[in-house]
């Protein structure tokens, strides 16, 4: 639907990395830890986790809690943009030759932690300095802005990453809300969920509004599952997840794989180059954005 493993004939995303800050990734997970990572066609790239999320009642500690993953989100997140491309047949990242990294920013999807906030903007400041770090993956949100993380996102910003986030899955946030933020800032480019009917309506629990730039298909019509299988905790284990959160990963994948192919090539161009293989360009609609993105003709 989004010719993804047609796209992979032009680009794997070699050469690229991705910043993921979500809940960690599993030390279970063998294909997403340093061992594994570099698996079957996925070659000469690395992983790196970190961790700048403090489980603590207390503001003053700093009681770090580690770089892993202990509730699956951060591995599902990392799993749909990195995950290589191996003949054991798990599920592939959108961008298997790009590298990924991870940092366990928060506990969970919902921002509603002193800590949380903290570690997200910690994160945010860390990446931005990272000249290698060309883009930004948060499918995690809040649904009032936070200061601490609003600024931390303009300034990865004014480094020159490109930063999705997820509109909003209405498991974790009302659905009646809308976008969430950061997905709100400008900053930001937003991504939500569709099912895969004509006539584009978002999925079940996915957040849509004029704040959304791309979608990408995450149901099927008339609200069948189509949520794509993620690498589980554990190794050996898949899991299907979809929502805000996983389209977000996924757009963030694509846009790896542009900038793989086009190594030269601004943020502004990279986003350009998305807009124009979207279902809606040059229109953007009220609620869906550019619409879905065709990965094929974004790498051609």
């Amino acid at each position: 639907e989004h010719n993804i493993p047609q796209a992979w004939n032009y680009s794997t995303g070699s050469g690229v990395t991705i910043g993921l800050i979500d809940t960690g990734v599993s030390a279970s997970q063998y294909l997403l830890n340093s061992s594994g990572f570099n698996d079957g066609a996925s070659t000469g790239r690395f992983v790196q986790k970190y961790g700048t999320f403090i489980d603590s009642a207390w503001w003053w500690s700093s009681n770090y809690d580690g770089p892993h993953d202990k509730c699956g989100h951060g591995t599902a997140m990392g799993s749909t943009m990195a995950a290589p491309r191996n003949d054991d047949g798990m599920p592939v990242g959108v961008a298997y030759n790009a590298n990924l990294v991870a940092y366990r920013a928060t506990e969970d999807v919902l921002l509603n932690d002193y800590h949380e906030r903290k570690g997200v903007s910690m994160a945010l400041t860390q990446l931005g300095n990272r000249s290698d770090v060309k883009i930004i993956s948060m499918s995690i949100g809040y649904v009032w802005s936070i200061g601490n993380i609003k600024d931390a996102v303009k300034y990865a910003y004014s480094k020159g990453k490109l930063i999705f986030a997820a509109g909003g899955t209405s498991t974790s946030f009302t659905n009646g809300f809308g976008v969430i933020f950061p997905a709100t800032m400008s900053e930001t480019v937003a991504v939500t969920g569709v099912d895969d009917g004509s006539n584009y309506e978002r999925c079940d629990t996915c957040h849509s509004g004029n704040k959304i730039d791309f979608t990408i298909i995450m149901e099927g019509d008339n609200n069948t599952s189509k949520a794509p299988p993620v690498l589980g905790f554990n190794t050996g284990q898949r899991r299907y997840t979809g929502g805000s959160s996983v389209a977000t990963a996924t757009t963030a994948g694509i846009a790896a794989l542009i900038w793989s192919r086009y190594p030269s090539w601004s943020r502004t161009q990279v986003l350009n180059r998305l807009k124009q293989s979207s279902d809606f360009y040059p229109t953007k609609s009220s609620n869906f954005g550019y619409g879905n993105i065709n990965a094929l003709q974004a790498v051609q």
